[in-house]
């Protein structure tokens, strides 16, 4: 993973003169002196990443955060969270029912691979950041099970989702898609096998 301790923290998420207008407004409200916004990612470089903002109460700051100072508050940015905060845009948007404030972040899903990361790590890297992106245009995903080592090397098991569960073409995408990929990429790695259930055909892109 990222070694952020031998980097100066440092961030290039974008918090819009609308965004920070409303930020402002509802900490005016807390009545609370020094208070700001801190913004972190639940479950960081997986499918299931999630951006949040909380309210950042003054005996609530950590230091090893970066802090970004705006005209009527600071931003917290949580350590761990700012590779997967990379190009991350929060917005306000006045409609007639109020507004609305939205947090984009194209990184927060992608895991992030250093050079003392695992095999799985690197795996689950190029699933997300190159093989996921192409097999979404069928509605489609794959996600690693786990990687089995023997005596004949190490095999990736995968499972498929989505589209790609019950796809009469999976096996083609496997073999001449991702495998050639992961290969590419991994070179240590072997085998590429499929371990998902392809009689639910409910979701398949072909049937």
């Amino acid at each position: 993973m990222s070694d952020l301790q031998n980097e100066p923290l440092s961030s290039n998420i974008i918090i819009t003169p609308s965004a920070q207008d409303y930020l402002a407004e509802l900490l005016a409200k807390q009545e609370v002196d020094g208070i700001g916004v801190r913004i972190f990612v639940e479950h960081a470089g997986t499918p299931r990443a999630e951006c949040c903002m909380s309210y950042c109460q003054p005996d609530e700051i950590d230091e090893d955060d970066l802090q970004i100072p705006y005209d009527k508050f600071v931003a917290h940015i949580d350590a761990p969270s700012i590779p997967y905060l990379h190009d991350a845009v929060i917005d306000y948007n006045k409609d007639r029912f109020g507004g609305q404030l939205t947090f984009r972040a194209p990184n927060s899903k992608v895991p992030q691979v250093g050079e003392n990361a695992s095999i799985e790590e690197r795996i689950t890297y190029v699933l997300q950041a190159e093989i996921n992106p192409q097999l979404a245009s069928h509605g489609g995903h794959v996600e690693l099970l786990e990687v089995i080592e023997d005596d004949a090397g190490k095999t990736a098991v995968l499972k498929f989702g989505g589209g790609c569960q019950g796809c009469s073409a999976v096996d083609v995408t496997l073999r001449q898609g991702v495998e050639v990929q992961l290969k590419q990429q991994i070179p240590e790695l072997t085998q590429v096998i499929d371990e998902t259930d392809h009689t639910k055909t409910e979701n398949a892109y072909y049937k």
